[in-house]
C-alpha cells in the first residue's frame, strides 16, 4: 500500500472519527500538562523554600566574613596593610574570587579594621550601672556616608600618622545611652577619641549594621567576675583612614571583609553547588586563593552552609512524601491512557479482525493505528508540555519535556499495541463474556509479580519510613499504587462470580429489568474490567492522598493547641488586671474566660520543676473538655475539708517521680499538702508538662488571707470559643496593659496554626499534593465516564428495541441504572475499603511531620505525625463515582426517550 494511500486513509479516519480524536487529544493534552507541570512545580516550591531559608535567617547567619588577625599580617610595613586604599584593593580582588552561584550583595557589604578586644573608657562622666567602666569597640569602616544619615556634626576625618587623637561618630542611640554629644572626648588606653558627629542608620536591620549590633547601638553586658556586674558596651565609628591608628592600641585589631549572600536569584538546583563553594571558601581551595589576596592568615567563616544543610534535610524529608503523590497520579494517568487505547481497540475490533482476515499484515496494521493515534496524541502532548512551560514557573526544562514526550508516546502506542496483541493472527469471531472469561497463564504470572512487588513495597515502607532519609525509593513510593493494583486485580477475578450467582435467581423472576441488566453486565466484553482497574487505583490514590492532607491539618491543629492550650491565652509575669477577664469575656466569639494561677515549684528530687496549676474546677473542666486536653470531672477535685491532703490531678511523669503518697508544695501563699488522685497526660494551662492541678476553692479555704492578695492573683487567662474576634481581643489586651510593669502577652491558636504553615517548602509541597489528589479523583471520574460512553450506543439501541416492544420509560431508566451500578458500586466500595486498608498498612511508615510542622525533618516536638483514616477522603471520591454513573445513565435514558426509535435503530447501520 503506497504512502499516499496511507495518508488518505489517515485523513479519512480522522474526519470520520472527530469525536474520538478530540477526546484522545484532550486527554493527552491534560495529562501531558500535568506531567510536565509536576517537576516544574517541585522546582518552584523548592526554590522558594531555599530563598526563604536564607532570607528569613538573621543577617549574621547569611554573610560570608573574611578576617586577618594582627599577628597574621606579615608585610614589611604592617601599618600600610591597614590603610583604606589597600583594604579597598583587597576587597575588589576578593570579590573576583567568588564564583557562581555564590552571589553577594554589593550595597550591603562592609570592610575595614576593628578591635577584637574592648577598650575601657576611663572618663568619670560616663554611665556605670554597677561600677565597671564602659567598654568601647573601634571600627574604621568604609561607606559610612552611604549607609547613614548625619544628624549632627560631620563625618570623621583621618588623623595624621602617629597622632594620639582620632575622630569618630556614633549613632544617635549610642549617644543617648552614654550621654555623648559632638565634642565629647573618650580616653581609651593608648588613644583619645573625639566625637565629631551623630548619625542615624538608613537600615538598622540590614546586614551592614545588624551583623555587629555594637555599631548601631550600645548594650548592657555582664562581667565574667564574681559577683557579675553590669556595664555598657558601645561601638565608635572612625574614618577608614584611621585603620593604622588601631594597631597602636591594646584592642588587638583585625582586618575584615563582610559580604552578605544574595539569595534573590538562587535556585534549589544551585543550592548544593553554593554549599560546595562555601565549604571550599572556609576550608579548601577557594580559601587558599583568598589568602593569596588578603594574607596568609586569612580565615573565612559563614553560617550559610549550615542554613543550606537545614534546607537539604527538610527537602530530603519532604521528597519521599511527594514521591508517593507523584507515583500515584502518574500511575493513574498511565492506566487511563492505556484503558483509552484498549477501549478504542475493542470498539474497532470487528474492523481490525476483518482487515486481518483480508490479508492486512500485523506490522502494517499496527503502523496505521500508530499513525492515527500519533497524529492526535503527539501534537496534543507538545501543546500540553509547552503550556506547562509557559504557565508553571520553574528552572529545569528537560524533565518537563521528557514527561510530556512520554505522555505523547504512551497515547500513541496504547491503541496499536493493544490491537496487535488482540489480532496477532486472524481468528473467527468469538464472544469473550466477562462472566465466563478465564484468565490466561500470562496474566496470572503478571498478577503474582505485582503481588510480590506490592508486598515488598509495604514491608520496605513500614521498616524504612518516609522520614528515614536517603532519597526517594521508587518501590517504597509506589506502595499505595501497588496495593490499589493488587486489589483491582483481585476484584477483577472475583467480579464475574457475583454476576453468575445473581443471574440465576434473576432468570426465574417475572421482572425484565433485573435479569436483563445482569445478563448484559455478564456478557460485556472482557475489556470491560479495565475501567474497574483504573477506578480502583485512582480511588485508592485519591483516598490515600486525602488522608495525607487530613493528617497534615490535624497535626497542625494539635500542635497549635499544644502551644496555646486553648483558643487564646493571655499571660504575664505578674498578676493580670482584675478587669481584664471581664473585658475579654465580652469579646465576640469568647464562650468562657478561665483565670488560672500558674507557678513553678522546685522539686524535692532535684528533677525538672513542677508547674502548679490552680483553677476553678467547673470552669477549668469545661475548658479541658472543649480542648480535649486532659478532660476530667470537677468532682475529682472536690474539697475534702479539714486538714486532709488536697486531691490533685497530675501528669504521668509526676506520678512516676513521686507516686501517690501525699507530698508538700510551698507556693507563695503558703504550704499545700496534696495527694494525686487522677492522672492526665495534658492540661490546658501546661500541655505536656510536669503539672499538678488543684482546686482554687480548696487553696483559698486553707490560706484565705495570702491567697486573696493582689500579688498572688491569676497570671494566666485561657479563652475558649469559636471564631474569636482577634482584633477585638488584641485591643482589649492593649487597653488593660499597665503603663509601668511587664507587658501582657496574647497567644492565639489561629495565629499559631497559620505560623505552622508558613514555610514555602511545606506550603508548596502541600499544594502540589492537593493538586495530585484532585487530579487523581478527576482521572477516576474520567475512567468511569469513558467506560460508560464506550457502551452508550449499544445501550441506546437496546432501549430503542425494547421500546418498540412496549417497554415503559420508567423501566428503561431502571434498566440503565441497574446496568451501570454493578461496576460503579464495586469500584466505589472497593476504593473505600482498599484506601482504608492502604492507610492501615502504610501508616507506620508515613511520617508527615516534615510536611505538617516547620523545622521537623522526621518527627519534632510532637513526635512522628502518622496517617489517620479520614472518612471524607475515603467516601467522597467513591460517592462521586456512584453519582456520576447514575447521572450518566439517567441522562442517556432521558435523551433516548426524546428520540424516535427508528432513528436510534438506524444509527447502528451507519458505517
Amino acid at each position: 500500500m503506497s504512502a499516499l494511500t496511507w495518508t488518505g486513509l489517515l485523513a479519512i479516519r480522522l474526519r470520520t472519527a472527530r469525536g474520538a480524536a478530540l477526546a484522545l487529544g484532550t486527554l493527552v493534552l491534560v495529562t501531558a500538562f500535568l506531567a510536565a507541570a509536576f517537576p516544574r512545580g517541585v522546582d518552584a516550591y523548592e526554590t522558594r523554600g531555599v530563598r526563604h531559608a536564607l532570607g528569613a535567617a538573621p543577617p549574621e547567619q547569611r554573610t560570608v566574613e573574611i578576617s586577618v588577625a594582627r599577628g597574621d599580617v606579615t608585610a614589611a610595613d604592617p601599618a600600610a596593610a591597614y590603610r583604606a586604599a589597600e583594604l579597598g584593593r583587597q576587597d575588589r580582588a576578593i570579590r573576583r574570587q567568588f564564583e557562581e552561584p555564590l552571589r553577594v550583595s554589593g550595597d550591603q557589604s562592609l570592610y575595614g579594621v576593628r578591635t577584637t578586644k574592648a577598650l575601657n573608657a576611663r572618663d568619670s562622666w560616663l554611665p556605670r550601672p554597677e561600677g565597671p567602666d564602659p567598654a568601647m569597640s573601634l571600627y574604621a569602616v568604609a561607606d559610612l556616608a552611604r549607609h547613614a544619615i548625619l544628624t549632627r556634626g560631620r563625618l570623621p576625618r583621618g588623623a595624621a600618622s602617629g597622632a594620639g587623637t582620632v575622630e569618630a561618630v556614633v549613632t544617635v542611640s549610642t549617644a543617648r545611652t552614654l550621654g555623648l554629644r559632638v565634642g565629647s572626648q573618650l580616653h581609651l588606653p593608648g588613644l583619645t577619641v573625639r566625637i565629631c558627629g551623630l548619625l542615624t542608620p538608613h537600615d538598622p536591620d540590614g546586614p551592614y549594621w545588624a551583623v555587629d549590633p555594637l555599631m548601631a547601638a550600645a548594650r548592657q553586658d555582664v562581667s565574667a567576675g564574681t559577683p557579675p556586674q553590669k556595664y555598657w558596651r558601645a561601638g565608635l565609628l572612625l574614618s577608614p583612614q584611621d585603620g593604622p591608628a588601631l594597631t597602636a592600641t591594646e584592642g588587638e585589631p583585625e582586618k575584615f571583609w563582610r559580604y552578605p549572600v544574595d539569595a534573590s536569584a538562587l535556585t534549589a538546583q544551585e543550592a548544593p553547588r553554593l554549599r560546595d563553594r562555601l565549604v571550599s571558601l572556609e576550608h579548601g581551595a577557594a580559601l587558599a586563593k583568598v589568602r593569596g589576596v588578603a594574607g596568609g592568615g586569612a580565615l573565612a567563616d559563614s553560617a550559610v552552609d549550615g542554613l543550606l544543610d537545614g534546607f537539604a534535610r527538610m527537602r530530603a524529608a519532604v521528597a519521599p512524601v511527594i514521591a508517593v503523590a507523584a507515583f500515584g497520579i502518574g500511575t493513574v494517568a498511565g492506566i487511563v491512557l492505556l484503558m483509552t487505547g484498549a477501549l478504542a481497540a475493542a470498539r474497532r475490533g470487528p474492523e481490525l479482525a476483518l482487515l486481518r482476515a483480508r490479508g492486512a499484515s500485523l506490522a502494517g496494521l499496527t503502523g496505521q493505528l500508530a499513525a492515527e493515534a500519533g497524529a492526535v496524541a503527539l501534537p496534543a502532548a507538545a501543546a500540553g508540555g509547552g503550556l506547562a512551560l509557559l504557565v508553571v514557573p520553574g528552572e529545569r526544562v528537560l524533565p518537563s519535556l521528557l514527561a510530556a514526550a512520554g505522555t505523547g508516546l504512551l497515547g500513541t502506542l496504547a491503541l496499536p499495541l493493544r490491537a496487535a496483541a488482540a489480532h496477532r493472527r486472524p481468528r473467527t469471531a468469538a464472544r469473550a463474556d466477562l462472566a465466563t472469561a478465564r484468565p490466561s497463564r500470562r496474566r496470572t504470572v503478571a498478577e503474582l509479580t505485582v503481588l510480590v512487588l506490592a508486598a515488598g513495597a509495604v514491608v520496605a515502607l513500614r521498616r524504612r519510613s518516609t522520614a528515614a532519609g536517603g532519597g526517594v525509593d521508587a518501590l517504597v513510593s509506589a506502595a499505595p499504587v501497588l496495593i490499589g493494583v493488587i486489589a483491582a486485580l483481585v476484584l477483577l477475578r472475583l467480579y464475574p462470580l457475583p454476576l453468575r450467582l445473581a443471574s440465576r435467581p434473576a432468570a426465574r423472576t417475572s421482572g425484565l429489568t433485573g435479569f436483563l441488566a445482569l445478563a448484559r453486565a455478564g456478557r460485556a466484553p472482557a475489556t470491560a474490567g479495565l475501567p474497574l482497574l483504573a477506578l480502583l487505583v485512582a480511588l485508592t490514590t485519591a483516598s490515600f492522598g486525602g488522608s495525607v492532607l487530613a493528617g497534615i491539618a490535624t497535626a497542625r491543629d494539635r500542635a497549635a493547641l499544644t502551644a496555646v492550650g486553648a483558643e487564646a491565652r493571655v499571660f504575664a509575669d505578674k498578676p493580670l488586671p482584675a478587669a481584664l477577664q471581664r473585658a475579654v469575656a465580652a469579646v465576640p466569639g469568647v464562650d468562657d474566660a478561665v483565670p488560672v494561677r500558674l507557678s513553678v515549684q522546685a522539686a524535692d528530687d532535684g528533677g525538672p520543676p513542677l508547674y502548679l496549676v490552680i483553677a476553678d474546677p467547673p470552669a477549668y473542666s469545661r475548658l479541658a473538655r472543649a480542648t480535649g486536653l486532659g478532660a476530667f470531672s470537677a468532682a475529682q477535685l472536690a474539697d475534702p475539708g479539714g486538714d486532709r491532703p488536697l486531691p490533685a490531678i497530675v501528669s504521668p511523669r509526676v506520678l512516676a517521680r513521686f507516686g501517690r503518697a501525699p507530698m508538700a508544695l510551698q507556693p507563695e501563699f503558703g504550704q499545700l499538702v496534696i495527694r494525686p488522685t487522677a492522672v492526665r497526660a495534658d492540661t490546658p494551662a501546661q500541655p505536656g508538662g510536669d503539672f499538678v492541678l488543684l482546686n482554687a476553692r480548696s487553696v483559698a479555704r486553707l490560706h484565705p488571707d495570702t491567697y486573696a492578695e493582689p500579688a498572688n492573683g491569676p497570671t494566666l487567662l485561657l479563652l475558649s470559643g469559636h471564631s474569636l474576634d482577634a482584633g477585638a481581643l488584641r485591643a482589649a489586651v492593649r487597653a488593660h496593659t499597665p503603663a509601668a510593669g511587664p507587658p501582657l502577652r496574647l497567644a492565639l491558636r489561629s495565629a499559631e496554626r497559620a505560623a505552622l504553615a508558613d514555610s514555602p517548602l511545606q506550603q508548596g509541597a502541600e499544594r502540589l499534593y492537593t493538586a495530585a489528589v484532585v487530579a487523581g479523583a478527576g482521572f477516576a471520574l474520567l475512567a468511569l465516564l469513558l467506560s460508560l460512553l464506550q457502551t452508550a450506543p449499544q445501550r441506546t439501541q437496546l432501549l430503542a428495541r425494547l421500546r418498540t416492544m412496549g417497554l415503559p420509560p420508567a423501566q428503561g431508566r431502571r434498566l440503565m441504572v441497574l446496568e451501570a451500578l454493578p461496576q460503579a458500586l464495586l469500584a466505589a466500595a472497593g476504593g473505600a475499603l482498599v484506601g482504608a486498608a492502604a492507610i492501615r498498612l502504610l501508616s507506620a511508615g508515613m511520617d508527615l511531620a516534615p510536611l505538617a510542622l516547620p523545622g521537623a525533618s522526621g518527627g519534632g516536638a510532637l513526635g512522628a505525625v502518622r496517617l489517620r483514616t479520614d472518612a471524607a477522603s475515603l467516601l467522597l471520591p467513591s460517592a462521586g463515582v456512584v453519582v456520576l454513573a447514575l447521572v450518566v445513565a439517567l441522562a442517556q435514558a432521558w435523551l433516548s426517550e426524546r428520540r424516535r426509535e427508528s432513528a436510534e435503530l438506524r444509527m447502528g447501520e451507519r458505517p
